[in-house]
Formats: structure tokens, sequence, C-alpha cells
């Protein structure tokens, strides 16, 4: 494996490999209230097509990032949550900084002007990348879901826009 890494606008056909990669996030019981992964078709409806990013090492898919609405009301048009995915054998290189960078410069030039993540307190290195690139704890939900019969907290984080107005 080369550490030459493109950040490139995710494809249909990209789909298995990032599939792969959120079942790899789905089995560390600490990435998603989710147990199994969506079709192509359900999660393609289920997020934002102008800011949909892969990360391409070669030609393997490594990493993944997206957005997805938080609600439907035209209010809400600027608000987006963002998902951010990295293959287990890719950490540690720097690549969640490159992709979570580039997904927030993407939805600022989709005008969106807050991106939200709501993660679970044990996934510590998450919640400080988010950290890093501007977002903040904005609260803790308690009890907010139940996972393999588990009820779990979730840190839910925010991220204004420096460029996108709020005015």
């Amino acid at each position: 494996m080369n550490n030459f890494i493109v950040i490139d606008n995710m494809l249909e056909s990209d789909w298995q490999q990032v599939r792969d990669i959120y079942i790899e996030g789905i089995n560390t019981g600490n990435a998603t209230f989710e147990t199994k992964a969506p079709s192509w078709e359900e999660w393609d409806t289920g997020h934002h097509q102008e800011c949909r990013l892969v990360v391409r090492e070669g030609n393997n898919v490594i990493g993944w990032a997206a957005l997805s609405p938080v609600s439907k009301r035209e209010a809400y048009r600027g608000v987006a949550e963002v998902s951010i995915y990295l293959s287990l054998g890719s950490a540690g290189k720097g690549v969640g900084t490159k992709l979570l960078s580039r997904i927030i410069e993407l939805s600022e030039m989709e005008e969106f002007w807050t991106l939200q993540a709501g993660i679970f307190p044990e996934n510590e290195t998450s919640i400080k990348l988010h950290q890093k690139l501007g977002f903040e704890i904005v609260g803790i939900r308690k009890q907010i879901g139940k996972l393999n019969g588990e009820w779990r907290d979730v840190v839910l984080l925010e991220r204004r826009s420096k460029v996108v107005g709020l005015d």
C-alpha cells in the first residue's frame, strides 16, 4: 500500500467498498446505532447528493464522508449531519483530518451553515477529530437509543460555518 491518497466524489460504483467500511464501523459497536448496512438505494435517498466523498488509496476506498439532512423543514436547509468512516487499516494516517476538512469545505460551498455529529462517548478518537476541526460539544443525549440490548448515550457536536453567514 502506498501513501498517496486522493479525496474524490463518491460514485455509485464505490458503494461496495463504502458499504464494507460501514460494516467495519457497525462491527465495532461504537460507530452507529445501525446493526446492518443499508442497500445503495436506501443510503442514496438518505444523503445529500452534493456532499459525498471517498478517500482513495490506489484503487481502494479507505474512507468516506457524507452529509444527511436533519429535517425536511425549510428552516433547516443549511443544517446537516456529518458521517465519516475510515477503514480500520487507515487509522492513524491523518486520513480522517483530511477527509473531514474537505467535507466541511464542500458543505460551505453548498451553503450549509451548521454541521452536527452524534458520536458515542466511547469513540474518543472521533470526538477529538471533530473538536480539532471546530466542532463543539453542545450536549450529551442520555440513553437516547438501545444497541444490542444496552442503552447508549450520544455526544452531540456542532460546527457553525464561519463562511456561510447567519444573517
